[in-house]
């Protein structure tokens, strides 16, 4: 384990994933940060984005929308609003749903309708990067 991070991912409905690994990179709402193995104690709040972590020097990407991230002990726990494995990802879907919220956007009478359509594409967007990357074999 000395060379390795157990990561758990759990959203209110499943867990995600639970593995050993050798990195894991995140989308913090302060910017993206990496845990490597023995890294100090941390915890930080989840914005929209794609955590990667290597595996047997493979990359694996999950989408995430929010949440925690703690870091203890060689374990990196993530309790998130939204998390999808890449390949369980619908590429069509998150498609159809950047194309609604570019067009809501663009009919945007009042911010709060807005941030709410920025926020819609910001995921859609995220989840399509994040299925890309993992049909790429991690080359993003």
């Amino acid at each position: 384990m000395a060379n390795n991070l157990k990561i758990e991912i759990v959203t209110p409905d499943r867990k995600v994933l639970s593995e050993e690994v050798e990195y894991v990179g995140a989308p913090g709402i302060m910017g993206e940060f990496g845990v490597l193995p023995n890294h100090v104690p941390f915890l930080s709040a989840l914005g929209i984005g794609n955590l990667h972590y290597k595996q047997d020097g493979k990359a694996h990407y999950v989408f995430i929308a929010g949440g925690f991230a703690e870091v203890s002990n060689n374990q990196v726990t993530i309790l998130a609003e939204v998390a999808e494995k890449a390949t369980e990802i619908d590429v069509d879907r998150a498609q159809k749903a950047k194309q609604r919220a570019e067009e809501r956007t663009a009919k945007a009478k009042e911010k709060v309708d807005a941030a709410r359509n920025q926020a819609s594409l910001k995921r859609a967007i995220a989840r399509i990067n994040a299925r890309s990357c993992g049909k790429n074999a991690g080359t993003c």
